[in-house]
């Protein structure tokens, strides 16, 4: 067993594990594989900077000289670096027992609509159409090995609604809303993902945590220039957690099976009939949700929460893989023709 920093978490023995995280180059990303490393697993950092990613596995192996961890080459804004990054996984049949799925930005004080290479809408791209595409291209392999999906969210997604006729903020844009509708996004996709693979057979289970507030990031830039002393952000620093602290709920959904029904007594996938009528699969297939027990979930000792319930709505879900797919295919074909 392994008690995580700055933490009550302990994790399991992970020998003999493989674990995928995003994001894992700063921050709270740094935190979740340090934690995962510790625990015996076996690393697969994917980052877009292979220095500060040869930095970060310096920094793991300060605390656990034995650690595997190899470095893979990904940028979520870039689908040709997605398509290839599974592609050479897929060649190589490479274990994966853990995903998580934490890369993310939030450009928090840049009022600009930023756009990526493929044209979407960044943190459109970034936090959610990328994480889609690696998950559904790596199926197979998580398949293989039953994997556990843990999908980072926010404290955003929380009260984000996706506007189903501007997913990407082309008519009315700011960073917060194009940044909660992302992570929103991302939600939808997690139950969806679950549902899919208790109807399926897939064996993939599937936890979502949220790291609450964390001031000691390099998220949003342009916001924390113009707030380096002040009032808001003393309280952030009160409130909020260090990013080893805020690493702990991810590490926790990457271990633990959370009691699927929420404190109203009810399975968030009950709902979906093609989950209702398979019984003790499809409740085991619900997924938990952890996050800070603070106040406001904004910091604290990592535990289980109650999820958030509009993320948890089958047809929103579906909607928003079918969407997805349907980007991902014409995008394809834009690079064929």
């Amino acid at each position: 067993m392994s008690r995580t920093r700055a933490s009550h978490v302990t994790l399991p023995d992970l020998r003999g594990r493989t674990a995928l995280v995003t994001g894992a180059s700063d921050g709270v990303g740094v935190e979740i594989a340090r934690g995962l490393a510790g625990a015996g697993a076996d690393l697969l950092l994917p980052v877009r900077n292979r220095d500060k990613g040869a930095r970060v596995i310096d920094m793991i192996r300060t605390d656990s000289p034995d650690a595997r961890v190899g470095l893979r080459d990904l940028d979520l804004a870039r689908l040709a670096s997605v398509d290839a990054l599974a592609a050479a996984m897929r060649a190589e049949r490479a274990p994966l027992d853990i995903v998580v799925l934490n890369a993310g930005i939030v450009l928090l004080g840049d009022p600009e609509r930023h756009v990526s290479a493929d044209g979407f809408e960044l943190h459109f791209q970034t936090n959610f159409l990328g994480h889609f595409a690696l998950t559904t291209a790596l199926l197979p392999l998580l398949q293989e090995r039953g994997a556990r999906v843990v999908v980072q969210l926010s404290l955003a997604a929380a009260i984000a609604r996706p506007a189903w006729n501007d997913l990407q903020g082309e008519r009315r844009y700011s960073p917060l809303r194009a940044y909660g509708a992302s992570k929103a996004a991302l939600g939808l996709f997690a139950y969806e993902l679950a549902r899919r693979s208790a109807a399926e057979g897939w064996g993939i289970s599937v936890q979502l945590s949220h790291p609450g507030v964390v001031p000691d990031t390099g998220i949003a830039p342009a916001m924390r220039a113009r707030q380096r002393s002040g009032a808001a952000r003393g309280l952030a620093q009160r409130l909020g957690s260090t990013p080893a602290q805020a690493a702990q709920p991810a590490l926790l959904a990457a271990v633990t099976d959370a009691d699927p029904l929420d404190p109203a007594g009810e399975d968030p996938l009950a709902a979906d009939s093609s989950i209702r009528g398979s019984g003790r699969q499809g409740r085991a297939a619900s997924p938990g949700f952890f996050g800070p027990s603070g106040w406001m979930h904004f910091g604290g000792p990592a535990d289980a929460l109650r999820p958030y319930r509009r993320l948890a709505h089958p047809a929103a879900g579906a909607r928003m893989w079918a969407i997805a797919e349907k980007l991902l295919r014409d995008r394809a074909d834009a690079v064929r023709a």
